[in-house]
């Protein structure tokens, strides 16, 4: 089993999409090991997004990351990583297929609604950033046999 951190970004949060975004995850069969809300600090959010550092577009993503509170999960389930990025969709939302999260409620590159780890080792370096390892849970869930029967 694989673990994903996807955060909910300030344009989610303030369109009301926080319930819908997260049923997605659910319905698929993705299972929810940890969620908070909380307001991204600037040490926070240098710590995430460190790799886009000296980009173009890193100042304005900083000021948009800490402008409102965001939601933080991690999600556990097979394939993890590469099953959220379908459902979340390319970054670009005008460009984003529909019936994925950005293709339904996104129209820009930069307020795309939602970040997920972009791999199984950056989702292990995310994942501490917004949690300590005794408010990750892991639980069984009856309905998984029929899910991921492998």
């Amino acid at each position: 089993m694989e673990r994903t951190l996807i955060v909910l970004k300030p344009d989610a949060v303030q369109r009301r999409l926080v319930g819908r975004i997260i049923e997605r995850f659910e319905r698929k069969g993705l299972r929810l090991v940890g969620m908070k809300m909380l307001r991204m600090d600037e040490q926070r959010a240098r710590r995430m997004y460190s790799v886009h550092e000296g980009q173009h577009f890193y100042e304005p993503l900083m000021a948009f990351i800490m402008s409102s509170p965001v939601v933080a999960m991690v999600l556990r389930g097979p394939q993890a990583v590469s099953v959220a990025r379908s459902l979340i969709g390319t970054t670009d939302g005008r460009e984003a297929a529909a019936g994925t999260i950005r293709g339904d409620w996104g129209l820009s590159p930069r307020h795309n609604l939602v970040h997920g780890s972009d791999s199984a080792e950056s989702a292990e370096k995310e994942v501490p950033i917004f949690f300590e390892p005794e408010e990750l849970l892991d639980y069984g869930m009856d309905d998984m046999k029929w899910v991921s029967p492998t």
